[in-house]
């Protein structure tokens, strides 16, 4: 019997995610509907295994046995299966069920404790697969680690991944208190001031190397980046990220060497990257001049992108601005996210922001890989820090652009079947086509994945709205059902659309230059605080270990993230174990005893109360 080539007339296995509508014993069929408004009949006669959904460290909760009571309506389950054609209509039998919690409304990734538990798996992965169980020596230091935390064969320490292994110690210790985590955050930005930063004194500047390759006891600096895109140029985001593991730290201990060295940065940004003339940041500056102009950057001449005008926020800015509380930081906050909100959002085009620039902001749609293509996380990822911006001084805008990003992605960035976010896909369809294309594939990276979980997440705990909340859960509910290695650690690179890992090329390495212990820690820190502070009405513990005598006034700021006023307030304190009450719980500060030296610091935040606003 012959077949047209567009009908489907094979087996296939795939996922649907979704929450139960019906279930009927005796025929063994369960309804579910998907986030896309789609109904599936999902057949148990294939006699699937099931799983309660568990986290890192945690054992296989197997779940067989209780299939027909947990199969409760409203209850988000996530099938694996096979499709088998018929004549009439494609039969769905599942394989393996994992249920996001233990009935209806429970989901298992908003328990108070579940991303600090996250968060101390992760840390305990890297420490051992840089350092092993000895002393911590970044001279050991490698950034491409196998799947399994083996190193390879490459020599190269790149300047940003060690940042971001930084960032995430410091997270770390943050949420948990653990010294180890803070030792290593603390030597890691010694190693990157004494090894990768350049002090220029003529120009009264700082910038950072791309990174060294190690040969024995040669150490190799590398002035220039390595990598494809930036070739033999300084481009923006390498000195952005270079500061996000010293930042962190920098909030816990309060080293006034780690603000000089941002403010030197900072200085650097402003006189080489910032553009005077039309706004915004250069993406790149060549090496010798210092110039965005120059005809060596070839492609990146005088242009601007995503990551030199947004990723200034998320990286190290609004952590610099929580720990000091400087008018300074917070204008240079408010002077990006105005450019973004002026700049990025294209909706006459497409419904995804442009990412790429020429000088005089046209569009640049040419350009390398990226093309007219979309990154479905840096739209997320816009929503995301506009509302966090949006706390710090609101503005109709932020909150309208936030809010209409978190309103139009789902349907074309987003797997309305299986759950889960897509990578990169074209802005704009062409005649005749219902779907945006992907670009090279239809992957999903974990980094896309915590971009979604953090806008839907604090665009629910601002705003009240329930389909935010909805969007939070599903997209937590993919993440943590697929995105963690129960067998090696931490998590996965990229997954395919039905959330099986993909294990090819890069991708497979749990360190690399895309990948360190960077966005899975923010996650995991930031889950924590909006699951909590914002949506949960948790109460959450924080950790610092800072010299009082180097804080201005003895005063250490505490507040978690930038949150909406009033909404967090301090609960209680303890320094080194001992209960402590000179503190103002609605300023978020608390100012030390004299001492003479540093100490640990407790302090217990807790929900004051929200206002939601619309949006």
């Amino acid at each position: 019997m012959s077949t047209t080539s567009d009908t489907v007339n094979f087996t296939f296995s795939d996922t649907v995610a979704g929450r139960v509508t019906g279930f009927d014993r005796e025929a063994r069929v369960v309804r579910v509907v998907t986030p896309g408004g789609t109904e599936f009949r999902i057949s148990l006669d294939g006699d699937p295994s099931a799983e309660l959904l568990h986290n890192l460290g945690e054992p296989y909760q197997d779940a067989s046995g209780h299939i027909d009571d947990m199969l409760q309506e409203g209850t988000f389950v996530l099938a694996y299966g096979v499709f088998y054609p018929s004549e009439e209509r494609l039969r769905f039998e599942a394989k393996r069920l994992i249920f996001v919690g233990r009935q209806g409304d429970d989901f298992r990734f908003e328990e108070a404790g579940w991303w600090v538990r996250q968060i101390k798996e992760i840390a305990a992965f890297y420490r051992k697969a840089q350092f092993g169980d000895g002393p911590v020596d970044f001279g050991q230091y490698r950034t491409e680690i196998r799947l399994g935390g083996e190193k390879t064969a490459s020599h190269v320490q790149e300047t940003d991944t060690i940042s971001r292994l930084v960032y995430g110690m410091a997270s770390a210790f943050l949420l948990t208190g653990e010294d180890e985590y803070l030792e290593v955050a603390e030597r890691g930005t010694e190693y990157l001031r004494e090894h990768m930063r350049f002090v220029d004194s003529d120009e009264d500047v700082v910038y950072w190397y791309h990174g060294l390759s190690i040969d024995g006891d040669i150490e190799k600096k590398l002035f220039t980046s390595e990598f494809s895109d930036d070739y033999d140029a300084l481009p923006a985001y390498e000195q952005i990220y270079a500061l996000a593991g010293p930042v962190q730290t920098y909030r816990i201990t309060g080293d006034p060497r780690i603000k000089n060295d941002a403010d030197a940065t900072l200085r650097l940004f402003d006189r080489f990257y910032l553009d005077p003339e039309h706004g915004g940041y250069f993406s790149h500056i060549d090496p010798i001049l210092l110039s965005p102009h120059h005809e060596s950057l070839g492609p990146n001449q005088a242009r601007k992108n995503w990551n030199s005008v947004g990723d200034h926020a998320p990286a190290y800015l609004i952590n610099l601005y929580l720990a000091t509380g400087e008018k300074r930081y917070a204008d240079m906050l408010e002077y990006t996210f105005d450019t973004i909100v002026e700049r990025f959002p294209d909706p006459k085009n497409s419904p995804f922001v442009q990412e790429r620039f020429h000088q005089d902001w046209s569009h640049d749609t040419t350009h390398g890989w990226q093309q007219n293509r979309a990154v479905v996380g840096h739209n997320l990822k816009i929503a995301w820090n506009l509302m966090r911006m949006h706390s710090l001084r609101p503005k109709a805008e932020y909150l309208e652009t936030a809010a209409s990003i978190g309103e139009t992605m789902p349907d074309v960035g987003g797997d309305r079947q299986r759950g889960g976010w897509y990578d990169v896909v074209e802005r704009i369809r062409r005649d005749g086509e219902e779907h945006f294309r992907f670009a090279w594939h239809d992957r999903k990276a974990w980094w896309q994945q915590e971009q979604a979980i953090l806008a839907y997440l604090i665009l629910h705990g601002i705003t009240g709205r329930e389909d935010f909340r909805d969007e939070a859960r599903d997209a937590q509910s993919f993440y943590n059902a697929f995105f963690l290695d129960h067998d090696e650690g931490a998590v996965y690179f990229n997954t395919l659309a039905s959330g099986l890992p993909y294990l090819l090329g890069v991708e497979r390495l749990k360190g690399s230059h895309s990948m360190s212990m960077y966005h899975s820690a923010e996650l995991c820190y930031l889950a924590a605080v909006y699951n909590n502070l914002l949506a949960g009405g948790n109460a959450m513990d924080f950790w610092f270990k800072p010299d009082p005598s180097v804080l201005d006034g003895r005063v250490l700021r505490v507040s978690p993230d930038l949150l909406p006023a009033g909404s967090v307030r301090i609960e209680s304190v303890d320094v080194e174990g001992e209960p402590h009450t000179d503190f103002d719980a609605d300023a978020l500060t608390v100012t030390l005893p004299e001492t003479s030296g540093r100490v640990k610091v407790r302090v217990r935040l807790a929900p004051a109360g929200r206002t939601e606003v619309s949006g």
